[in-house]
């Protein structure tokens, strides 16, 4: 099952499969940053930016795959358990479906906004269901600019989900972003090492209220 209209290859998939398998962050420069309830985090400076790209493994109990996979695509269901979300919506533009989303940023700092598409997949690996979801950052004339509003054009994300053998999900995620604009690095980071993990953690109780739930 593809949802999305195909703007990514199905060979950007499998790597992300096979990542949820066996975690590419031996030797290299990725460090382990924190573990905490069951996930893993690790980062990897962008020399470019010097913000850091991250890698997060684990397992989120009690929550299916498929119900999980679902919480992430369902935007109108967002809006109601990520307290960041200003906007949020999808519209086809030139035959993709686009992604708008604005963040509320704490004052004074502006608000951020993204635009970006956005493509889910099943997979079957050796006999197992895996949830591979891409999205990167786009630009297209539909979503100009707002005033006040910083936009966010470097943006990427991969999540590979599939059951733990129980009630739950392996995960595998892997997210950067530069937000722009004149946030100082190390608060950039900073936020990140906490916001990566507490998004899959309010994603997993989200799970648990979703009204969709099969």
């Amino acid at each position: 099952m593809a949802t999305g209209s195909g703007v990514f290859s199905q060979e950007q998939f499998w790597p992300t499969c096979a990542e949820l398998q066996q975690p590419a962050v031996a030797g290299g420069d990725w460090e382990l940053l924190l573990e905490t309830l069951g996930l893993s985090v690790y980062r990897l400076m962008d020399q470019q930016t010097g913000l850091y790209e991250y890698k997060v493994f684990g397992v989120l109990e009690d929550c299916p795959p498929a119900v999980l996979a679902d919480v992430y695509m369902d935007l109108d269901y967002r809006k109601q358990w990520d307290q960041y979300v200003k906007e949020l919506y999808e519209k086809e533009c030139n035959g993709q479906a686009v992604v708008y989303w604005q963040v509320k940023y704490p004052f004074p700092l502006s608000d951020r906004d993204y635009v970006y598409l956005r493509q889910r997949q099943e997979l079957d690996f050796e006999g197992q269901k895996v949830h591979v979801i891409l999205a990167q950052s786009t630009s297209v004339p539909q979503f100009p600019e707002k005033s006040g509003v910083i936009r966010v054009k470097q943006y990427k994300q991969r999540l590979a989900i599939q059951s733990d053998g129980k009630r739950g999900s392996k995960v595998f995620m892997y997210y950067f972003d530069n937000p722009g604009g004149q946030i100082p690095s190390w608060l950039v980071n900073w936020a990140a090492k906490n916001g990566v993990p507490n998004f899959l953690k309010d994603m997993a109780k989200a799970c648990q209220n979703y009204p969709k739930k099969t």
